[in-house]
């Protein structure tokens, strides 16, 4: 046998993953890249390179509406607070929202969706309909009930921690000020999720291995968390690449309508909420945030459709 033929062998057994393959694949997509490094610099910048940046917090009356400095690289605005901290600590907000949303609508979202796609065609009718109701209430409007809904628990409970752990006041109210919003939209966003996750299961529940793992005896419960759900890993990560820009934007809108972060903290939608009110006189107060946001979401979509191709084995050339 040709040396060229034990190599051809050494391949075929050697094989590849599916994510390495996928890899392989995302590689190739420029736009795909550019955005993830884009979004690598984002995230460094907000929850590194800020705590090396001014308070954004710390009001200078006397040097409000600053011109862009050495000292204020993005200027400051209204109350003179330096606007280039506030972007970047606004950010963390709004990226935490994204993430962390999108990581309770992934955990919701695969298991119900696994569940109901597992079980009998009668429990799997009856939860495709509790699915179909939430689908037909608008979303924004949920969210903002079910926000109000836990708001006074959250806090209650934040006052409580406080009293009888001695944590820092300010920190945690804070972070109670915020545990709603990330509740309520990821606590919502998981109905799509939920029914691309059954469709797959159900296509996956038919296949041989599944069957063999039946006859052998294994339960039903190792077999959903063993066999099933981590071959829907793909779709969902697909998905939330291409949801996370969106929860971003609900949590944008919802802080300008009032009903999203609430001061002292900050996001980016609350500084386009702020520069709108200064839109004739200081353009950069709603520019330069907006931008920020904007590219940001292009980067998210652009990584997403790239992720989506890359996983598409339809796409593979091999």
């Amino acid at each position: 046998m040709s040396n060229e033929q034990n190599t051809a062998n050494d391949e075929v057994v050697k094989g590849t993953s599916l994510g390495r393959d996928a890899w392989l694949r995302l590689r190739k997509n420029s736009i795909a890249m550019i955005s993830s490094f884009f979004l690598i610099l984002i995230i460094f910048l907000c929850f590194v390179f800020a705590w090396f940046c001014e308070n954004p917090n710390t009001i200078n009356l006397t040097n409000k509406f600053a011109s862009p400095s050495a000292q204020h690289w993005f200027g400051t605005d209204q109350l003179g607070r330096d606007l280039f901290s506030r972007i970047l600590y606004g950010g963390q907000i709004s990226l935490l929202v994204g993430f962390v949303a999108t990581a309770v609508s992934l955990i919701i979202g695969i298991s119900y969706g696994a569940a109901s796609g597992y079980a009998g065609p009668k429990t799997d009718a009856v939860m495709m309909r509790i699915v179909d109701i939430l689908y037909a209430i608008p979303f924004l409007v949920l969210v903002i009930i079910l926000k109000v809904v836990i708001a006074n628990p959250i806090d209650i409970a934040a006052g409580w921690t406080v009293v009888n752990f001695g944590w820092n006041k300010e920190l945690v109210m804070r972070s109670a000020n915020i545990l709603p919003l990330f509740i309520a939209i990821g606590a919502l966003g998981w109905l799509t999720l939920a029914r691309i996750t059954r469709a797959q299961v159900i296509s996956i529940k038919n296949q041989e291995y599944i069957e063999a793992a039946v006859s052998l005896g294994l339960s039903r419960r190792r077999i959903l968390f063993r066999h099933i759900i981590p071959n829907t890993i793909g779709p969902a990560i697909v998905y939330a690449s291409l949801t996370i820009p969106g929860f971003i934007l609900y949590e944008a809108a919802l802080s300008y309508l009032g009903m999203g972060v609430e001061a002292p903290n900050s996001s980016w939608g609350i500084l386009i909420k702020e520069g709108a009110n200064f839109l004739e006189t200081q353009p950069s107060l709603l520019v330069i945030p907006g931008l920020v946001f904007s590219l940001t979401l292009f980067a998210l979509n652009f990584l997403g459709d790239g992720l989506r191709d890359a996983f598409d084995v339809r796409t593979s050339k091999d």
